[in-house]
């Protein structure tokens, strides 16, 4: 990786940690400078408006999750074990347990404490804008590739035919979702078993009798 590339992922990397203690909106050009000691006119060579760096921010967060995620779960076989595999690598995720491509980069903490989707589905659920628009895509794709995960559980004869795709999705983000507001918010020590259990329940009630 350039120089260059290394600066910018820096900078994003950056801007994605102070987000989750002042917000997406709260970042600015000059703040992120001087965290990161540069020059505001070296900072802007990067990204030519504080909307651009936003994007980078949504963009670089979406990456590191397709690496903690989506990626492992694609290397399983087709099928049930890729629903399963989707559902573990988000665990990981709300465990903090983020994975860097290579040995010297260490990765922001996007789903410890606070995770970086939730917070800017916080700021920016009401707010319209390309920022909000990216968003919006990011967490329609993690739908759309759970519900192509529970697909394909149908046609390897794993689910049964009458699954619907579409409520499988709504009902594992259900899951997921109450166990990271369980986990971090109410510090509920129960959360992963109680989270396996209604998992479990919700493949149980799409596998295909035997």
């Amino acid at each position: 990786m350039s120089k260059g590339l290394r600066t910018r992922r820096e900078i994003v990397n950056t801007a994605l940690t102070m987000a989750l203690d002042v917000g997406l909106e709260g970042v600015t050009l000059g703040t992120l400078a001087t965290e990161l000691d540069l020059s505001k006119s070296g900072l802007f060579a990067h990204f030519r408006s504080k909307e651009a760096l936003q994007l980078a921010v949504v963009a670089e967060a979406e990456a590191w999750f397709a690496l903690t995620v989506v990626r492992p779960a694609l290397a399983l076989p087709r099928g049930e074990p890729r629903v399963q595999g989707l559902f573990e690598g988000f665990l990981r995720w709300v465990r903090g347990e983020i994975r860097a491509e290579s040995a010297d980069e260490r990765p922001p903490a996007l789903g410890g404490n606070r995770c970086i989707f939730m917070a800017l589905a916080e700021e920016y659920d009401d707010r319209p804008g390309d920022v909000r628009d990216a968003l919006v895509r990011a967490q329609r794709a993690w739908r759309a590739t759970i519900e192509r995960a529970c697909r394909l559980a149908v046609d390897e004869g794993h689910f049964r035919r009458d699954v619907d795709p579409t409520q499988f999705a709504f009902e594992f983000m259900g899951v997921v979702m109450t166990f990271k507001h369980s986990l971090k918010l109410l510090e509920d020590d129960d959360a992963e078993p109680r989270a396996r259990v209604a998992f479990g329940g919700l493949l149980a009630r799409s596998r295909a009798v035997a």
